[in-house]
């Protein structure tokens, strides 16, 4: 407990806003969807733990807690998205659609 800190929270709550115009209303980037909001930070956490290097000590943060033994890149990030990603089957055939000027 001696080591809790409410700035530590609010650097980290600093760094994500400033990385991240998601939480920017007047941006491009806005979320206007929860699963688009969660699935962009979901993506920025797996970033900035596992793909992101620290200035002082030259590790990511998951590095120094132990979680890997290596720094990991964009496309393992990408690898491990389409892992998870269900496989699609095939696609039935094509139906045509009737159009009211077809009537």
């Amino acid at each position: 407990m001696a080591h809790v800190s409410t700035s530590y929270v609010e650097r980290s709550n600093l760094t994500m806003r400033m990385s991240l115009r998601r939480f920017t209303w007047l941006t491009n980037a806005f979320s206007k969807k929860i699963n688009n909001h969660i699935h962009a930070l979901s993506l920025y956490f797996v970033f900035y733990n596992f793909t992101r290097t620290h200035e002082a000590h030259k590790l990511s943060p998951a590095m120094a807690a132990g979680v890997t033994d290596k720094l990991w890149s964009m496309e393992d990030i990408a690898a491990l998205i389409e892992a998870r990603a269900p496989k699609l089957g095939r696609r039935g055939p094509y139906k045509r659609r009737v159009e009211a000027a077809d009537v």
